[in-house]
């Protein structure tokens, strides 16, 4: 009898994939496949009948094309980083992975224009170091910037440690080159910082999460290179202080704040516990810490005074409770590295019910109290973790189990965790998702907060764009 397998769809397609796509292309294998169908945190393992690695945009156009003859769904793929399962596949039979990985070229660097030209594969590290290489900055960071690429931040419009200074992917992004589900290829990489020849179309797939074509290049704008940094790590005894202090710290640095972190002292013992060479700054322990830092195109030294004064007059005010300052390009590094492997430190401690929340700035005090009495009181001994981005008002407030109790019993309760902390965000006017994305983990609580008509705009837009619903299907929307 004749092997039924080869008269699917996806088994049709791949026959004609194989003139488009090199044998490294093309990946069927279960074992070979296993690590684009898992999404590191483990909470998603997905399926799909095959990874497609393309080199070229004229690639990824062909694999639109013959994706919508045959109804196969296509999941668009960078790093595999993402936090809320948009980059993964369910369906063994009707959708492909399309990693980006292989399209990673850094195709132009203008530091006269202050532009980069690079393609959605390039990893973000690579990205900055191309820019440093010419005396510039490129200021998106993340604690994944190492393995995360660019066609993957643009698409979840990634905000990271630099957002307070220079905004989120949006603000970061002059142009786009995109496939569009048709196979049409949209040539938008315009390096112009001002053009109002009609609808700004760059914007309809920064943070769309591949659900309405594949991005595949991107001018990104670059920076001055600051001559000098200062970095300081403070703690406080509570919100209110550090609110205080925020407003003072913006009053007195302006531009030159390029970050205002906030951790919990429970991050820290996490740290200190789990993370290799992570060393707790100060002495004594305070409830919430800060890392701040301040820049200055002029020199350290500038960067330094600017910062002195600053911390002086916040312990003047009795704001700030301690702090220690950098005194060194190494103490700074550990201090960022702090910061960075927040998220991680804490997966020994057990399951962890994610948020990732924005609210306005004067409400995070208020939040964070009611949140975390709220986590509390439905799973009494819960740990709750909220650090972040105080600058834009983005707290990942994760919610650690309680010590002892079963990691499959505390998971359970995930939606119904989630539902109550995003219950306490609408209700300061916040959002449930400020840069991770909905993806699939957050796809049924958008329909519950979203705005009913700002939903069927986007459902609309998408049935224009994608009539066969053959991008990243069952994502967002």
């Amino acid at each position: 009898m004749t092997d039924r397998k080869h008269f699917t769809p996806a088994a049709q397609a791949l026959a004609e994939l194989a003139s488009v796509l090199d044998p490294a292309g093309i990946i069927t294998a279960p074992a070979d496949m296993a690590p684009y169908l898992r999404e590191w945190r483990d909470k998603y393992a997905g399926a799909a009948a095959a990874v497609l690695r393309p080199r070229s945009v004229e690639a990824i156009s062909a694999i639109m094309k013959i994706a919508n003859r045959h109804g196969l769904g296509l999941v668009p793929q960078s790093g595999n980083t993402g936090l809320v399962g948009g980059q993964i596949a369910f369906d063994a039979e009707r959708q492909f992975v399309v990693n980006l990985s292989r399209l990673n070229a850094i195709r132009a660097v203008d530091p006269a224009g202050y532009t980069m030209t690079v393609e959605s594969g390039a990893i973000l590290r690579n990205v900055q170091e191309a820019a440093a290489a010419v005396d510039r900055l490129f200021p998106l960071s993340l604690g994944s910037e190492g393995s995360c690429q660019i066609g993957g931040t643009i698409s979840s419009n990634a905000g990271g440690t630099g957002a307070l200074a220079y905004g989120t992917m949006r603000d970061l992004v002059l142009g786009l080159e995109v496939v569009l589900p048709n196979g049409d290829i949209l040539h938008g990489l315009n390096r112009l910082r001002k053009d109002n020849t009609g609808y700004d179309l760059k914007n309809l797939f920064i943070g769309a999460e591949g659900t309405l074509g594949i991005v595949t290049a991107a001018v990104l704008k670059l920076f001055p290179h600051p001559r000098g940094r200062q970095v300081g790590f403070l703690g406080f005894a509570d919100t209110d202080r550090i609110a205080a202090f925020y407003t003072r710290a913006q009053a007195h640095g302006g531009a030159s704040l390029t970050a205002f972190e906030v951790m919990p002292r429970i991050g820290i013992e996490f740290l200190t516990r789990h993370v290799a060479g992570a060393r707790d700054p100060l002495a004594t322990p305070h409830d919430w810490y800060v890392l701040i830092e301040i820049a200055s195109e002029q020199s350290i030294e500038e960067a330094q005074r600017r910062m002195m004064a600053l911390v002086a007059d916040g312990i003047e005010a009795e704001e700030i409770a301690d702090g220690t300052l950098a005194a060194s390009e190494a103490q700074r590094q550990h201090l960022w590295f702090l910061r960075h492997e927040m998220s991680g430190c804490q997966k020994p401690e057990g399951g962890s019910i994610k948020h990732d929340i924005s609210v306005p700035v004067a409400a995070l005090p208020g939040f964070l109290t009611e949140a975390a009495a709220a986590a509390t009181a439905f799973i009494p001994g819960a740990r709750p973790v909220p650090f972040g981005h105080w600058g834009d008002g983005n707290i990942h407030f994760n919610v650690s189990q309680p010590v002892g109790m079963d990691q499959a019993a505390f998971l359970s309760q995930w939606e119904v965790m989630n539902d109550l902390i995003h219950s306490i965000v609408t209700a300061h006017g916040g959002s449930i998702s400020a840069e991770h994305g909905i993806g699939v983990m957050k796809r049924e609580s958008l329909v519950k907060v979203k705005d009913p008509v700002a939903l069927g705009l986007m459902r609309q837009i998408k049935a224009m764009l994608d009539p066969n619903g053959i991008m990243n299907p069952g994502k967002v929307l």
